[in-house]
């Protein structure tokens, strides 16, 4: 754990307590502040208490006491209705409103320079965590002490404490940037942009500033690295181009570039030291499919390369990557029936670059829609020999999909699971797939986009133990 000495003697409010606001609260103490520590419902409270970090009521201190606000990113800032009260608290009387990120933020800029270790931060709409895991691998494989965390896994305060040879591998939200003022990324990765948590930021315009926080604090001999994919990070490039103050890097999955990385039916080009060499054949990587996987790798490439790695090393990196868990992770195979759990798709986008991956599917699909539903994905419903939905997004989706895709309403992922094998066990495709990725939020049937997965690949098990179809004969089938 990191010890967060900035509040040592002073009084600070920690709101949420989640994986992060717990992290907080325990860093916070380590480095000695009074904690007063709250979250409005008892399970989490519960869960903190378990954890070691009493709870205090929010409700009744002396908001004036505070040196800061610690505020889970899953609490809204700027926008919710109502608006938290807390946050209106703070803000009456004075009080700082940060985050974890800021909390680390504020602990390396203290250390001396020559000591500092670097920060790596990833950010953007869709492939946050892949590319985040995957630079932290590619690190690692090459002998570099990675820590990796932040919106992935660990909270960045459950972290090692800083060393001068450390690399911080951060995957950033929206929500953690909007309450990180002093961050500074040796390394800023923005992936891309597509409409997402439009309501936590006020519309589309709210959602780009917050992401272009990753770039405000560099220095000229830091790194900013863009993708060029879709025409709102363009005009981020755009903008950055045409101010000096760090080393520019645009990385694409289908365009060419001469000054960046790019990847070319499924070749990596290497253009930082100013002439295009091809450098990796990702049609090799057999966990990075798909044109998102190869902007996934453009980036990890030139954030490797940015922190001195060798070109040779990156590409061993990028072969060896196991995937992620919920990311186009294939859970099993029945017969000749192939089960792959995306259930990290929450969004059409993120569904869409999934649907690229195969040439035909049976979709389990829905949950809690955001907004534009699955309307984006039109140009893809070929691809889908039958759609299975769930949750609350089943009727609405339905809509878009009757007369142009044959669907099946299962409600529960159960019911779809079941319906999507007895279909392609029969289907005609040589080599069917079972696709969960539901292009929606999973509150509605579950904790989160994990147990969604996770849920998936039980149904998966006990299938396949119907079948007589071994564990050990699922793993090597992944394998």
């Amino acid at each position: 754990m990191i010890p967060v000495t900035e509040f040592a003697g002073k009084q600070v409010a920690v709101l949420g307590l989640g994986r992060s606001g717990i992290a907080a609260a325990r860093a916070l103490t380590l480095g000695g502040a009074r904690v007063s520590a709250w979250d409005d419902t008892e399970a989490a409270r519960q869960k903190a208490e378990a954890a070691g970090v009493p709870t205090d009521d929010l409700n009744k201190r002396d908001w004036q006491n505070f040196a800061a606000l610690v505020l889970a990113p899953g609490i809204p800032l700027h926008f919710g209705s109502p608006p938290n009260r807390f946050v209106q608290m703070a803000r009456r009387v004075g009080v700082p409103i940060i985050g974890d990120i800021e909390l680390f933020a504020r602990t390396v800029n203290a250390i001396e320079p020559a000591l500092r270790p670097r920060i790596i931060g990833i950010t953007g709409t869709n492939g946050k965590s892949t590319t985040t895991a995957l630079i932290g691998h590619i690190l690692t494989q090459a002998g570099r002490e990675a820590r990796v965390g932040g919106n992935i896994g660990i909270s960045v305060l459950d972290l090692p404490p800083p060393q001068s040879n450390a690399i911080y591998v951060l995957e950033l939200s929206s929500y953690q940037l909007d309450l990180a003022e002093s961050l500074r990324l040796d390394a800023a990765v923005l992936l891309n942009f597509s409409p997402d948590h439009l309501d936590r930021h006020g519309g589309m315009e709210g959602y780009i500033n917050a992401k272009c926080r990753v770039f405000r604090n560099q220095h000229t001999e830091d790194h900013a690295i863009v993708g060029m994919d879709d025409a709102w990070s363009r005009g981020v490039y755009l903008r950055l181009r045409n101010r000096s103050g760090r080393r520019l890097c645009p990385i694409s999955a289908g365009s060419a570039s001469g000054s960046g990385v790019c990847v070319i039916d499924g070749k990596l080009y290497d253009g930082t030291a100013g002439r295009s060499v091809k450098t990796v054949d990702l049609t090799r990587a057999a966990t990075l499919p798909g044109e998102h996987n190869w902007q996934n790798a453009a980036a990890a490439y030139a954030a490797c390369r940015a922190m001195g790695l060798e070109a040779g090393d990156i590409a061993d990196g990028l072969m060896t990557f196991p995937g992620l868990a919920h990311r186009l992770e294939t859970v099993g195979r029945i017969g000749r029936v192939r089960f792959v759990n995306d259930s990290k798709a929450t969004n059409a986008d993120a569904t869409q670059q999934a649907l690229k991956a195969f040439a035909r599917v049976h979709l389990i699909a829905g949950g809690r829609a955001k907004a534009g539903g699955i309307e984006p994905l039109a140009p893809l419903f070929p691809r889908v020999a039958q759609a299975y939905l769930i949750g609350e997004a089943m009727e609405s989706f339905a809509q878009t999909l009757s007369g142009k895709v044959a669907l099946t309403r299962s409600r529960t992922l159960e019911a779809a699971v079941e319906a999507a094998y007895a279909d392609a066990m029969v289907s005609p495709d040589p080599n069917p797939v079972v696709l969960l990725s539901p292009a929606a939020a999973s509150q509605d049937q579950f904790r989160d986009f994990e147990h969604r997965g996770d849920v998936f690949r039980e149904i998966v098990a006990r299938i396949a133990a119907r079948e007589g179809v071994t564990q050990d004969s699922i793993r090597e089938s992944v394998a």
